[in-house]
C-alpha cells in the first residue's frame, strides 16, 4: 500500500475519511417473528423493497409455491442483484423457478428474512442496483 505525503510533516499518513448516508432510502430498521419494519414502519405480509419503492403484497407465495408468473415480476425490476427472504429459514424454490434469473444476468441470492433484511441495507448503503423479495412464513 502506498501513502502519499501531501505536504505533512515527515512519517505523517493522509487519511480521507468519506461520512456514509443513507438519507432518502428505504431501509430496514427492525425485523421479528413475523414482521420487518421499513423506515420504521412494521409489515407483515410478502413485499418487495427497493431502495426508492416499497411493493406490498407482490405475491401470495411461499418459496415452494413461487409461479412463473411471481419470478417475471422480480425480473422486471431491473434490478442486478435480488435477495429472495424465504422466512423464518432458508427454503429454495424449485430450480425451474431459479433458472431464468441465471438466464436474465441477474444475481439472485435465496436467503432467511433477517439475512436478506441485513444484506439488502448493506447493498442499497453502497447504492447498489438491490431488491428484496421477501415471504413471510
Amino acid at each position: 500500500m502506498v501513502h502519499r505525503n501531501f505536504g505533512l510533516l515527515p512519517g505523517t499518513i493522509a487519511v480521507k475519511l468519506h461520512r456514509s448516508t443513507a438519507a432518502g432510502l428505504n431501509l430496514f430498521t427492525a425485523h421479528g417473528a413475523g414482521y420487518v419494519a421499513i423506515n420504521r414502519e412494521r409489515h407483515e405480509q410478502n413485499l418487495i423493497l427497493l431502495p426508492d419503492a416499497l411493493i406490498p403484497g407482490w405475491s401470495a407465495a411461499t418459496p415452494t409455491t413461487l409461479t412463473a408468473a411471481d419470478g417475471e415480476r422480480l425480473r422486471q425490476l431491473k434490478a442486478s442483484i435480488i435477495l429472495l427472504g424465504t422466512g423464518s429459514r432458508l427454503r429454495f424454490p424449485p430450480a425451474d423457478w431459479l433458472r431464468p434469473f441465471a438466464q436474465a444476468r441477474i444475481g439472485l441470492e435465496v436467503m432467511d428474512l433477517p439475512a436478506a433484511c441485513r444484506t439488502y441495507n448493506i447493498l442499497a448503503a453502497e447504492g447498489r442496483s438491490v431488491a428484496a423479495a421477501l415471504l413471510f412464513d
